[in-house]
């Protein structure tokens, strides 16, 4: 089988590729027209890329059984051709959790201390303890988050080590899982932006969250608040927040922007670039080489599963419907398999999971699963996840 790799792959994660008895192309710097030409040419059936775009054009005529992002989000593919084509998407969720919830940490530290001015200041000679002594501080304060996935559960680790008080939303988070994470709950976007002094953005880029942080959002916010954003630019409508940074003093922590560069290099001229309350870094949330190897592992392991069984985990792009019905929370033990389980008698039902979150509560040995599905499963398919051996308990509940 061969594994075109368009984009720079870490060397673990060839040599674990060659290992399944890959035949490995590895040609990192493949971009636009001839990226589509590699792939038709090489017959490759599948493609890892991280950041290289993979477009309609480039599919056309593909062999291609499977493409891997290698990373959490799936944007730059063109999911809706490659459906089109019969291709899987597959992702590596969680893997990068760690290293984006460090650096979203880092910017609220950069925005409450200021330390890029601090830096800056003293490389010109100055010295301005008077300016730079003004910090607020964090603890005690409250932070927002806004998604409650890998990334967000690991920013409430860090929270409380910080004495920082929590909130989140999320749209399947039920009061019980609030209070089983010890912490608070909005019912609105709205509610968490006027109760937080820091508000901290992981969601993925859908079609529900594109834009979702407008206006309404930031003229909730407190005057002075923090808001940092690591997750995608275009959850954020900028000029919304722009807007926000001078009306009501926000400062901001930004990683990801709107229209930004596609490669490593590049120029940007974005409005945000030079206001004096925005720090920002250059998408690089999940470039460490922690994360980088744990996401080379996945793909690893979503290759072999592929090749020993032509189905992938992590798939993205499984037909689902337009709305969810019902959301099932399942109790259970944080063990390998159960959640395949689950799975399976959904899909026995004809049930298909439109969005779910996994909470690993501490300690790593339970887990509270929230999964929306598109039809409600039957009292007796809600009996036999109720009987499996490792799990608590099972409810199924309507959405409103």
């Amino acid at each position: 089988m061969k594994v075109l790799v368009a984009d720079k792959f870490e060397t673990s994660g060839l040599e674990g590729l060659k290992a399944l008895g890959a035949e490995v192309l590895y040609e990192p710097d493949l971009k636009d027209a001839p990226l589509g030409d590699r792939i038709r040419e090489s017959e490759a059936k599948v493609l890892i890329v991280r950041s290289t775009k993979v477009t309609s054009e480039n599919l056309e005529g593909a062999k291609l059984g499977l493409i891997i992002r290698a990373g959490a989000g799936y944007n730059t593919i063109d999911v809706a051709k490659a459906s089109e084509l019969g291709i899987l998407v597959s992702n590596c969720p969680g893997k990068n959790a760690l290293a984006v919830a460090e650096l979203a940490f880092g910017l609220i530290l950069a925005c409450d201390r200021r330390i890029a001015d601090n830096v800056m200041q003293l490389r010109q000679g100055k010295w301005n303890k008077k300016e730079f002594s003004k910090a607020r501080g964090l603890y005690g304060r409250t932070l927002g988050l806004v998604g409650m996935g890998n990334i967000g559960q690991e920013m409430i680790t860090r929270a409380k080590a910080f004495g920082l008080n929590v909130i989140a939303y999320s749209r399947w988070m039920t009061p019980d899982v609030a209070a089983a994470l010890g912490i608070g709950r909005a019912e609105s976007l709205e509610q968490l932006a006027h109760m937080s002094d820091i508000v901290s953005v992981h969601v993925s880029l859908t079609s529900d969250t594109r834009g979702m942080l407008g206006t309404s959002f930031f003229n909730s916010m407190k005057d002075g608040a923090i808001f940092v954003n690591t997750s995608r630019g275009e959850v954020v409508d900028q000029s919304a927040l722009l807007q926000a940074i001078e009306s009501k003093k926000l400062f901001a922590g930004l990683d990801v922007f709107e229209d930004e560069p596609a490669g490593g290099e590049g120029e940007y001229s974005g409005a945000l670039k030079d206001n004096p309350r925005v720090y920002a870094t250059h998408h690089i949330g999940a470039s460490t080489d922690q994360a980088q190897e744990a996401v080379a592992a996945e793909t690893v392991r979503i290759v072999k599963e592929y090749k020993a069984t032509g189905a992938a985990p992590n798939v993205v792009n499984v037909k689902k419907a337009d709305h969810s019905t019902h959301l099932l929370v399942v109790r259970h033990l944080d063990r390998v398999g159960v959640l395949a389980d689950i799975f399976g008698v959904l899909k026995s039902e004809g049930a298909s999971v439109q969005e779910m979150e996994n909470i690993v509560l501490g300690g790593a040995k339970s887990a509270i699963a929230q999964m929306a599905l598109d039809k409600e499963p039957s009292g007796s398919a809600l009996q036999q996840i109720r009987e499996h051996d490792c799990v608590f308990d099972a409810s199924c509940m309507a959405i409103a």
